[in-house]
């Protein structure tokens, strides 16, 4: 029996590369080794959209539509919708009987997102039970592996821990203990060089962007501010243009040169994006063309979705049933 991978995304807007940095190409990889389900997180999308929920859907249908583009055949991945999967609420229940408030606040991610939000105390309760919901989110299916960005690994840990408490508690082994694996760059700068490529900081280039905005998007990425002149050396560290060099143009000596150039002021900045934009084209333009073509049966992904959701839904029914069997909460 093949072990299982459980991964996906917050359905909050189109994909971008830092996406396929942090998961998408780990599941694309894995799709073959692993029986391999991915969660399109509907419900935690409402910790950013909720006064707008009505987009929700559609991004969903986006989200589910880049993940195919980028390689998951449905025929080996199970593509599923969590609100689809009631069985997952009930979960979180119950693991969130054996999570403290204190312990909830403590995750590093929860209290990052409260700072770079500005959210003060406005925070809903969903909010900081996101990890909880996401330890249910996994283990519905029992996933051996799942493959995050960077960010994620700290919601991970609680999932961990989750597990084992339940495990403690039952006397049994119902979970497996998730391992984590973190996409092999890590995390991928933004476009103004900030920490982190994201979409609510308009910092991103989308896998569905268009050869114009990826190029538009390009030749204002941050470089080296302390570059007056093409002639002046040039700074490699901490400069996003090479960064994006270093994860996506296979050309390694040619990186290196660049790289050797610019140092010695003998490189433009202008010149070095150029190469950016011809990398990131050769790489997004079969995943621009299976997108469009995706995109014309949108009926055909809405049957992938719910095909996926049914298998994920019969699986979560079966843990649901053993843990409350195991934890006392059955009576007939």
């Amino acid at each position: 029996m093949k072990k299982r991978i459980l991964t996906g995304d917050t359905p909050t807007g189109k994909l971008h590369l830092g996406h396929f940095v942090g998961t998408l190409q780990n599941r694309v990889k894995l799709q073959d080794e692993y029986e391999t389900y991915i969660i399109l997180a509907d419900l935690h999308a409402l910790t950013t959209l909720s006064k707008d929920p009505y987009k929700i859907s559609q991004y969903t249908l986006e989200v589910a539509i880049d993940n195919l583009a980028v390689g998951l055949n449905p025929d080996k991945s199970h593509i599923f919708v969590e609100s689809l999967v009631p069985e997952i609420y009930e979960l979180a229940a119950i693991f969130s009987m054996y999570v403290t408030y204190g312990r909830v606040m403590r995750n590093p991610t929860i209290k990052d997102e409260i700072t770079m939000k500005e959210l003060g105390n406005t925070y809903s309760l969903g909010f900081i039970n996101y990890p909880i919901y996401q330890a249910a989110d996994i283990l519905c299916v029992k996933a051996n592996l799942v493959p995050v960005g960077k960010d994620q690994v700290a919601h991970l840990e609680q999932t961990r821990e989750i597990a084992r408490d339940i495990n403690r508690v039952t006397n049994s082994e119902i979970f497996p203990i998730p391992e984590v694996l973190v996409g092999q760059h890590g995390k991928l700068p933004g476009l103004d060089g900030k920490a982190k490529m994201s979409k609510s900081l308009g910092n991103a280039i989308f896998l569905s962007d268009s050869s114009e905005e990826v190029k538009k998007k390009v030749m204002r990425m941050y470089t080296d501010p302390t570059r007056i002149r093409a002639t002046d050396p040039g700074h490699i560290e901490g400069n996003a243009v090479f960064t994006y060099h270093d994860v996506f143009n296979p050309n390694k000596d040619e990186v290196a040169d660049m790289k050797q150039a610019y140092e010695h002021g003998k490189i433009s900045d202008v010149a070095v994006k150029e190469k950016l934009y011809q990398v990131l084209e050769t790489f997004l333009s079969p995943i621009r063309e299976r997108r469009i073509k995706l995109e014309k049966d949108k009926g055909k992904i809405r049957e992938i979705i719910i095909e996926g959701s049914k298998k994920a839904r019969e699986e979560s029914q079966k843990t649901l049933l053993e843990v409350k069997e195991k934890i006392g909460l059955s009576i007939v």
